[in-house]
């Protein structure tokens, strides 16, 4: 399994909210500045900053300048991070049915279902 770890926390802490999880989305496909990503949204230059610093800290975006312009982009060592834990649970659980399964195929079949 994927060990714990903070980062893990701060992953799935900045997925939580809409607009974050809409701004991965966006930035999945192209570099985005953050004039572009703020235009998107109803709510203020200084709100969708906080949500890119929350973004960064979690290693889910790569900022980079461009002359005055700061653009944004996925990272996609973070993802995958987040989607390695979420397989490994649900490996954990798949392996669980299946033993739930075999153990309800020895049970005696009730006379009536035959």
């Amino acid at each position: 399994m994927v060990e714990y770890s903070v980062d893990l926390d701060l992953i799935f802490g900045s997925l939580a909210h809409p607009i974050r999880r809409d701004i991965l989305r966006r930035g999945a496909t192209e570099e985005l500045s953050v004039g572009e990503i703020a235009r998107s949204y109803n709510v203020t230059l200084a709100a969708i900053s906080k949500h890119l610093k929350i973004l960064e800290k979690a290693k889910l975006i790569i900022k980079r300048k461009k002359g005055k312009e700061h653009l944004i982009q996925l990272s996609p060592p973070a993802i995958k991070d987040a989607a390695k834990y979420l397989q490994d649970y649900e490996k954990l659980w798949n392996d669980r049915f299946d033993a739930l399964e075999k153990y309800l195929a020895t049970l005696p079949q009730d006379d009536a279902k035959k």
